[in-house]
Formats: structure tokens, C-alpha cells, sequence
């Protein structure tokens, strides 16, 4: 075999292959495409060994997104692409970031706590299931253009509070302020009239503010006439520097531009400071209707601030809501009817009222 240089005799006499001589045949190089086709090979397993790798660990980076977008709690629950609805200031990561500190009041649809949000004080009004409705209505008022005023309550943020994987209440995070709404610093404290006529003021800047209609401008959208529905004075927040502003949204009625109010349910509101036709049951569903309406439970606010007020030398009278000297503190609805609307009650001017010199003048007509 030539492998080993063995070579083998086949003939039968002797010196038969004395003049024989071998001359191996030359071996075949190999072909020099042959490592060419190798390296291809090579390549283009390379390439769909990265191109699965890359693949999978795209699938992964996504799967991890998608887990942690499910676990981080809903700031906005009402999102927008529109740019002109007012944006919160803060961007909450999770509910964990606020440290519920001291609860300072409780209403018909949930408890306020004053919060630490790290070293800021705010307001979170906590919202029962069942009042979820009130809870987005109070974030789509806030949301509308051009509702950013000084004497409108500002708005930070909406979350849901959830706990394994079920929504147990709701949050709006708002600023916080100290002093309260008027009702409470009203019972603890009187008032000199420049402190009257800056609170006066500001409520009502605030309520104009609600009211009006305002047109489109500069690339914003216009801001709707907007009917709060209970004001009152728990309702009405008193700043460091005795401006006021309007607060609790969540029965407010937005009067769309050439859009009827429909048939929404006009007896809502707190009951002392509904409004007689409200009482009656005798709405006219007009957006001037309900404005108006508004205008009567400020007149009332007024009457208890002005009661509180050292208008002359002498005592002051101890707080009292309106209405209180003839239905008590939880009137019912028919207690009202009764005394607004049957005997037509309204709430008394003091003598020493009349005998203040701006007073006078306005008596006098």
C-alpha cells in the first residue's frame, strides 16, 4: 500500500522486477476554495447564534418592563395627550414615597390626612371604592385648561392605592394648607375687617374664576363655565396669608359650550346651604341656573364670616353656620324646606350690622 511504501511482487521468477522502478504518483493538493466554503459556513452560524441571542434577550428586556409597569402604581388616572390640560407638579413613583401623617377632616366622600412628600407637606384626600365616581370628577375638573388660579385649590396628583392586586381606595393629592378651611378658623377665631375684605375677595376671584367662560388662547383650549354645586364654608381653604382658596370638586357640573345640561339630578349639595328653588324642586336646568345657585351658598359664607367680624367695640358673637338658630346642626331636608322655602327664613342682620358707616350706606337703599 503506498500509504506505508510496501510494495508487493505478483510474478513467479527470479530478478523479475530487477529493472522496475516506482514513481508514486503525485498527491492532489487540495483545492483552495475548500477553506473559503468553511468560513461561510462559520459565518452564518456566527450570525444566527447572535441573531436568537439578540431576540431573546429582547423578549426579556420587554418581560421586565411589562412586570414592573404592572406593579408601579397609576399616577394619572385619567391620562391626556393634550398639553393643555393643567400637568401635576410632582411625579409620585408609588404610593410608599407619601407618609400619611395626621388626618384632618372627614366628609361624605372620604377622609383628608395631612402627608410628607420627603420633606413637603400635602394634602391627600382618601376616597372610598364606592366613590369613585367623585374621585374622577374632582381629577377632570382639575384637569381642564386654564383651571391653574390662586384661589382655586392646586392640584398635585391622583393614584389608586392598591393592596394584593385590589384597589381598596382612591388618592388626590392636592397642597397642603395649615390654617384649614374657614369654617373651622371661624369657630377659634374673629376677623378685623381688612382680614374680611381680603378673604371676601379672594372667594370670590375664586368663584368668578369657576364660573367664567373663557376662550381659547395662545394655544390653549378653552376653559368651560364650571357650577361648583356645595360651596360652603368647609369647602373654602384659608392660605398662610388669609387668601382663600376653593376646594372639593367632586359634584361640580362642567357647562360645555353649546351642549344642554341634560338630566342630571339638580338637589345635590349640602342641604343648609341649598338654595330655595333647590329646595323646592323647582330648577330651571340652565348653566345660569346652577351658577346662580352657586352665588346663594357664597352669600351665606359671607353672612358667617361677617359674623365673625369686629366690626365695632364690644363682643362678638360665638360662631354659629347659617340657619343653625332655627334647624340645629343636622337639619333634614325637610327641616329647610320648612324654614327656606315655607316660611321663608333667611339668615338675620344684627343691628350693630347696620351701624357701621359702609353698612349704613348700603341700608340706606
Amino acid at each position: 500500500m503506498p500509504e506505508n511504501n510496501l510494495l508487493f511482487c505478483c510474478c513467479e521468477g527470479n530478478m523479475c522486477n530487477q529493472n522496475f522502478t516506482w514513481d508514486p504518483e503525485p498527491t492532489t493538493p487540495p483545492l483552495a476554495h475548500e477553506p473559503v466554503v468553511e468560513e461561510q459556513s462559520s459565518s452564518r452560524y456566527m450570525f444566527l447564534l447572535f441573531t436568537c441571542l439578540g431576540l431573546i434577550a429582547f423578549v426579556v428586556i420587554v418581560g421586565v418592563i411589562m412586570y414592573f409597569k404592572r406593579r408601579k402604581p397609576v399616577f394619572n388616572e385619567l391620562p391626556s395627550e393634550d398639553p393643555t390640560l393643567t400637568p401635576p407638579t410632582m411625579s409620585f413613583s408609588c404610593l410608599r414615597s407619601i407618609q400619611l401623617v395626621e388626618i384632618k377632616a372627614r366628609g361624605r366622600f372620604g377622609a383628608v390626612w395631612k402627608a410628607m412628600y420627603k420633606t413637603e407637606q400635602v394634602a391627600v384626600k382618601i376616597f372610598p371604592v364606592q366613590d369613585k365616581q367623585s374621585w374622577m370628577t374632582e381629577q377632570e375638573i382639575y384637569k381642564l385648561p386654564m383651571m391653574d388660579h390662586p384661589n382655586i385649590l392646586h392640584f398635585i396628583g391622583a393614584e389608586k392605592h392598591t393592596e394584593n392586586m385590589q384597589v381598596t381606595n382612591y388618592w388626590l393629592i392636592t397642597d397642603y394648607h395649615e390654617r384649614g378651611s374657614l369654617c373651622d378658623f371661624l369657630k377659634a377665631h374673629t376677623l378685623n375687617w381688612s382680614e374680611l375684605c381680603r378673604i371676601v375677595e379672594t372667594m370670590a376671584r375664586g368663584l368668578m374664576h369657576l364660573h367664567e367662560e373663557i376662550p381659547a388662547k395662545n394655544g390653549m383650549r378653552a376653559k368651560p363655565s364650571i357650577s361648583h354645586r356645595d360651596f360652603k364654608s368647609k369647602n373654602v381653604l384659608l392660605k398662610s396669608d388669609l387668601t382663600v382658596c376653593i376646594a372639593d370638586f367632586g359634584l361640580a357640573l362642567v357647562f360645555e359650550p353649546g351642549k344642554s345640561c341634560g338630566d342630571t339630578h339638580g338637589q345635590v349639595g349640602t342641604r343648609r346651604y341649598m338654595a330655595p328653588e333647590v329646595l323646592e324642586g323647582a330648577i330651571n336646568f340652565t348653566p345660569d341656573a346652577f351658577l346662580r345657585i352657586d352665588m346663594y351658598a357664597c352669600g351665606l359664607v359671607m353672612w358667617e364670616l361677617v359674623s365673625r367680624c369686629l366690626v365695632q367695640e364690644g363682643p362678638v358673637a360665638e360662631y354659629r353656620l347659617p340657619f343653625e338658630e332655627e334647624v340645629g346642626q343636622h337639619p333634614s331636608l325637610e327641616d329647610m324646606q320648612e324654614s327656606v322655602v315655607q316660611r321663608k327664613v333667611r339668615p338675620t342682620i344684627p343691628q350693630t350690622w347696620r351701624n357701621h358707616p359702609v353698612s349704613r350706606y348700603y341700608f340706606h337703599f
